[in-house]
């Protein structure tokens, strides 16, 4: 009868079924890492609850211990059920008539955690106990364990104890003290009552008496035991997103752990740069600020912050890399890039950087400089590393006007320009559209690519290999060249920023700065020949920061952000490209000397050409007989003007010049005009303007014309302009409607 019932004992557990959740592992909560592996952001499962997996190899042996002495002292010793711990717990329940003790094993407690909830009874603990000892003829200890630790609930949503050392400490489980272990291993008991976060006092008592009991039933140092009782609780919380949370907020709703593009380090590195820019920034009301960081080889995204302050209750969850907003300066160089391609200039051509009326759709536009100022004949060098508004567009109109440039910038990723070109008109170049900081850094990248566009990356997709993506060559390598050469000379720019400004590196780096009207926006964006940085400075309720322009306000954050990346790695400029000859011209004219000038001359500057459109050799034609370079009548207005302070260097021609064609400024090619009864003489009077000195001659079949100004009836006309000295013609058609 006893073998019966010793084999009936030991069949017995085979008839209950073990858990079905225990045939697969807990689900891991989505994880958001950075480009190393380094956790960025946590999701929490459809349960809320946050885990990750791990193996029993990883588990610190004091954690171990510290687990076994709290729960289940003789857990390697018994085949699931402790029959000592269930007679002591008999015992006090008979005597006390009520559960003072309890006795599951860690075994009976894997099954009860893996099972559905049930009300507990007395039978439910048999079962639990059966279906305990079935698990221990099929499983090892090692086994149960590494089961049980993955699903022990640490408290605040945290199953697990690596994402319980990680919420509680800020460390993996192998940096955790005896003290951390031990507090660890209490928390499952009850994890309300000792829950560290809310009930520091509890968790600490408990903590105390797990680590006497380590030193009764495993021997432990008392030393070592009577320092860990004297460690202070030391929580370091892991807040969920904090690292780059515009980017964590973006990719949460995923469900799936995604591996991103960004270098944790570099990310928080560059947070903190913004956050100690934003607070110097605030006395003239500078809130947000965003930065872009891309891999110029891969178009992958090292860094992006998206406000400074992602808790700013006046914006700051709002995402500044992506958030449209007026383009300042930045778009420039694009248009000087258009010109060395479609017009064979290089930076050394000469542009008229002179009084000039366009007609817009609002009427006649007349642009200045930053300072009110105009410089005459200018190269294009100087023109673009100074940032010269007047210079911009008439370049931009010599090039067939906004056309060209917005589709280029729609080509370079600038998704923002949806309006047709011609309702941006030559505004275009000097910041009349809105873009967004990621699109803008990612166009200057294909500068620094030399002409070559790719899209960015920030997460790596399963199955693509980094740095794979659609790449299109959407400018010449020598033109993009020219414009980077241009936007690394800090001599250049050293007459609107000085020589020492915040754009000045220890290194060659390409920098462009751009300031919207009234200083709401400010943008600095910049290359070396791996890597890109774009910065913007503003406010998202739309505010302006009080005189802060690019060069103050983003400027130093680009700076920062750029000699941060570059402490542990080598700046690499951009390999000159076959076509760029160097040349020397005189900088007044842009002719080339043949020869070697003379030591000393100041107009003699070394430059860079295109080698198969050289500028035209210095003549002696160019000069009056004191030396002085000679420009055409196109200038006569500026010579004569206060802006003009080179009257030593230049002096005015008396013959037009040779090659001035006929065009037409006002009308535009195909206007419409209203004719509106409550304008002076009803909107009928349009004055007429023309590139000609002198000597221009209005014509309409159809239109009254006197002198320089038409009178305009309903219907379409023809209106030429005639070159009175060389007799060649130019028309133009325009539409007039009433109201």
């Amino acid at each position: 009868m006893v073998s019966l019932g010793v084999l009936a004992w030991g069949l017995l557990p085979l008839g209950f079924k073990l858990p079905a959740s225990l045939e697969s592992n807990p689900g891991h909560s989505p994880r958001i890492l950075d480009r190393r592996g380094v956790v960025l952001d946590d999701a929490p499962r459809a349960d809320f609850f946050r885990h990750q997996p791990v193996s029993l190899e990883e588990i610190p042996p004091a954690l171990l211990d510290a687990t076994l002495v709290a729960e289940d002292k003789r857990f390697f010793t018994h085949d699931g059920m402790d029959y000592l711990a269930t007679a002591r717990a008999t015992r006090d329940l008979l005597r006390n008539r009520r559960i003072v003790s309890g006795a599951s094993t860690i075994t009976q407690q894997l099954v009860k955690i893996s099972s559905d909830p049930v009300e507990r009874t007395i039978l439910t603990k048999i079962r639990e106990s059966l279906v305990a000892r079935h698990l221990e003829y099929r499983w090892s200890k090692q086994e149960i364990l590494t089961a049980y630790f993955n699903r022990l609930d640490y408290g605040n949503h945290r199953q697990g104890c690596r994402e319980a050392a990680r919420f509680y400490f800020g460390k993996p489980l192998g940096d955790l003290s005896l003290a951390e272990c031990a507090l660890l291993a209490g928390l499952p008991q009850s994890p309300s009552l000792h829950n560290p976060v809310h009930n520091a006092q509890s968790a600490l008592q408990r903590r105390n008496w797990i680590l006497d009991r380590l030193a009764e039933e495993r021997d432990y140092d008392p030393r070592q035991i009577a320092a860990a009782r004297q460690e202070p609780l030391n929580l370091h919380r892991v807040s969920p997103g904090e690292i780059a949370p515009h980017v964590t907020s973006s990719l949460r709703g995923r469900h799936q752990s995604i591996r991103t593009t960004l270098e944790a380090d570099l990310q928080g590195r560059v947070t903190g740069i913004v956050q100690e820019e934003l607070a110097r920034l605030k006395k003239s009301n500078g809130h947000h600020a965003a930065v872009v960081v891309i891999d110029n080889s891969s178009g992958e995204i090292l860094s992006l912050v998206g406000s400074g302050d992602f808790h700013d209750p006046r914006g700051g969850q709002i995402d500044g890399t992506r958030s449209p907003r007026s383009a300042g300066s930045t778009l420039k160089p694009f248009t000087y890039l258009l010109a060395f391609e479609r017009r064979g200039l290089s930076p050394g051509s000469i542009i008229a950087d002179i009084p000039t009326p366009y007609r817009t759709e609002e009427g006649l536009d007349l642009p200045v400089n930053y300072d009110h100022k105009h410089y005459g004949p200018v190269t294009i060098r100087y023109a673009l590393a100074n940032s010269l508004n007047v210079s911009a567009m008439r370049t931009l109109n010599d090039i067939g006007g906004p056309a060209p440039l917005h589709d280029f910038l729609l080509r370079a990723g600038l998704r923002t320009l949806d309006k047709p070109a011609h309702e941006y008109g030559l505004g275009l170049t000097i910041g009349n559209a809105e873009v967004r900081l990621l699109e803008l850094t990612n166009a200057y990248a294909t500068l620094a690519r030399l002409g070559t566009f790719k899209p960015t990356t920030l997460t790596f997709d399963a199955g693509r290999a980094p740095g794979h993506g659609a790449t299109v060559r959407i400018a010449t390598p020598q033109a993009s060249y020219l414009i980077a050469d241009i936007l690394s000379d800090n001599s250049a720019r050293a007459p609107a920023f000085g020589s020492r400004s915040s754009l000045r590196l220890p290194f060659k780096a390409a920098v462009k700065t751009g300031t919207s009207s009234d200083f709401r926006d400010n943008w600095c964006v910049g290359f070396t020949g791996d890597l890109t940085v774009g910065v913007w400075v503003g406010n998202f309720d739309n505010k302006p920061l009080r005189g802060v322009s690019g060069v103050s306000g983003a400027g130093p954050i680009f700076k920062r952000t750029m000699l941060a990346l570059h402490e542990k790695r080598d700046p690499r400029w951009l390999a000159r490209p076959a076509g760029i000859t160097g040349i020397m011209i005189d900088s007044r004219t842009g002719h080339r000397h043949l020869s070697p000038p003379l030591p000393g001359q100041p107009f003699a500057t070394s430059e860079l050409s295109l080698t198969r459109l050289l500028p035209d050799p210095v003549h002696e034609d160019d000069y009056d007989r004191d030396g002085r370079a000679l420009i055409d009548q196109r200038y006569r207005q500026w010579f004569a003007s206060p802006d003009n302070h080179r009257r030593d260097d230049l002096a005015l021609s008396p013959e037009r010049p040779l090659d001035l064609s006929p065009r037409i400024i006002s009308p535009m090619a195909t206007a419409s005009y209203l004719l509106d009864p409550e304008l002076p003489s009803g909107g009928r009077r349009l004055e007429l303007l023309s590139n000609l000195p002198g000597g221009a001659h209005w014509s309409s079949p159809t239109l009254k014309i006197d002198g320089n100004s038409a009178y305009l009836v309903p219907g379409r006309h023809e209106i030429t302009l005639t070159d009175s000295e060389t007799g060649r013609a130019v028309s133009q058609d325009i539409v007039v409607e009433s109201l």
